[in-house]
């Protein structure tokens, strides 16, 4: 009998090495290759196209009804999954540890359970009197939440296979979870693979609502196989900052809705909180117009959000090195448009410190922020605020060009609703909406002409 042959994975991206070395030649992780018994294989010869099961075929046209969803009564949760768990669905959930994921799931799983479906919590990491304790400090004492500890994928589907199937199963985490058919320790990459495969089964023959937590790695992404992210149905972000109240729940992957949705929370005493008018969470009140602060509605899926992009700048002494810090937005970009306003615009900021701060911890990655960002720099620069009641957003290019960015008159409504008169946008957006004036600028040179009097 040959002898089988070793084999090293990367716990991080699941690359396979035929000897150990320190560092993934993949993803460049240390550390992080272990060795897993390999499979056995049968090598026969033989035709494989005979005696399969002939498959029904179906064409495009098939009339199919849209899948029914259950409502976690939770609205910005079923925002964020598209209307609501789907039955039979299977939907991961990562973040931050501490970010609250527990939280949110045992709220959500309380209020499902309160109108009558079986709802089964499973935690691999706390005890059941643990969880218990955190539903007592929720207010959710009462609630006929099924609770279990355990961590073998064994015992859990036995479990779920003496009874009816419930309405939602909640797996806290995927990575705790092991198999006794493969070999390697909770949290390998076969592991994780292998239980989340018999977890994604059942729930799709018995119906079941599954929502797996996942674990995070240290730049945010979700730990384990990438083919875990390819498995599930739904992929959601929870993400904030924990020194801030607010939390974002951001659909990354969904088969039964549209992606980049948003949920927002804000954390308190009694858990999670809704906020049912997230503008209000991220712009700063004031009374009268400061320099270097702008208003940008930002759009995240099919909701938009205005949000308060914050510059300061600070001139030094000849010589020294100028110091650039950004929070909340591409410290690339951030580049980018500062060159444009010195090649293009004539301004210098050479000899100056620039900061840039996204108010509330807020983190923009929509381009259509480059304008308002150029209005914050030129108003930090200029010391002449920009006026309170006006909106910015449009694309700018290294040519000094203002590109138009996607579902204007979304943004303009959302402005227009919660007060603002004016806003300054591309040059090629001609039709505004009721309420609230627009001003075109076709480069960002006729901006700087507006701020700074010129011309």
């Amino acid at each position: 009998m040959a002898k089988a042959k070793r084999k090293y994975v990367c716990q991080q991206c699941g690359t396979i090495a035929t000897r150990w070395q320190g560092q993934c030649e993949d993803c460049g992780e240390w550390n992080s290759l272990l060795e897993e018994a390999p499979e056995t294989v049968f090598s026969a010869k033989h035709d494989l196209q005979t005696g399969g099961r002939a498959l029904q075929l179906v064409g495009l046209d098939a009339d199919i009804p849209l899948p029914p969803r259950a409502s976690t009564g939770i609205a910005e949760f079923d925002r964020a999954l598209g209307g609501g768990l789907v039955p039979g669905s299977a939907t991961l959930i990562g973040g931050d540890p501490g970010i609250g994921k527990s939280t949110l799931l045992l709220q959500a799983a309380a209020r499902i359970a309160a109108r009558g479906p079986g709802v089964i919590y499973i935690s691999g990491e706390e005890a059941a009197d643990q969880v218990r304790l955190r539903a007592r400090r929720l207010g959710l004492g009462e609630s006929p939440v099924q609770l279990a500890s355990a961590t073998s994928v064994r015992d859990i589907l036995t479990t779920l296979g003496d009874g009816p199937p419930p309405a939602l199963l909640v797996i806290d985490s995927i990575q705790t979870v092991h198999s006794d058919q493969i070999e390697g320790a909770p949290g390998t990459v076969s592991q994780v693979r292998a239980s989340a495969q018999e977890l994604i089964r059942y729930a799709k023959l018995r119906g079941t609502a599954l929502v797996l937590v996942g674990h995070v790695t240290k730049d945010g992404s979700i730990a384990g196989p990438r083919v875990l992210e390819h498995m599930v149905d739904t992929v959601l972000s929870f993400e904030g900052e924990r020194s801030h109240q607010y939390r974002i729940l951001r659909a990354i992957k969904n088969r039964f809705g549209g992606t980049d949705e948003i949920g927002v929370f804000a954390m308190v005493a009694e858990g999670l909180e809704e906020v049912s008018n997230p503008s209000a969470l991220f712009l700063t009140h004031r009374d009268e117009s400061v320099t270097g602060a702008t208003v940008f509605p930002a759009l995240e899926g099919t909701r938009p959000v205005l949000i308060e992009i914050q510059a300061l700048t600070v001139r030094l002494a000849s010589g020294a090195t100028p110091r650039r810090a950004v929070v909340g937005w591409d410290s690339g970009r951030l580049s980018m448009i500062l060159a444009v306003l010195e090649s293009r615009c004539g301004l210098s900021f050479s000899t100056c410190e620039v900061y840039l701060n996204i108010a509330g911890g807020y983190r923009v990655s929509d381009p259509a922020a480059d304008l308002a960002v150029a209005a914050a720099l030129i108003s930090a620069l200029s010391e002449r605020p920009v006026p309170a009641d006006v909106v910015l957003f449009g694309e700018v290019a290294l040519s000094g060009e203002i590109r138009p960015v996607a579902h204007a008159p979304l943004r303009l409504r959302e402005a227009a609703k919660l007060g603002f008169d004016r806003a300054f946008v591309p040059g090629s957006i001609a039709d505004g909406v009721p309420g609230i004036a627009i001003s075109g600028f076709r480069t960002l040179a006729q901006l700087v002409d507006q701020m700074l009097g010129r011309g």
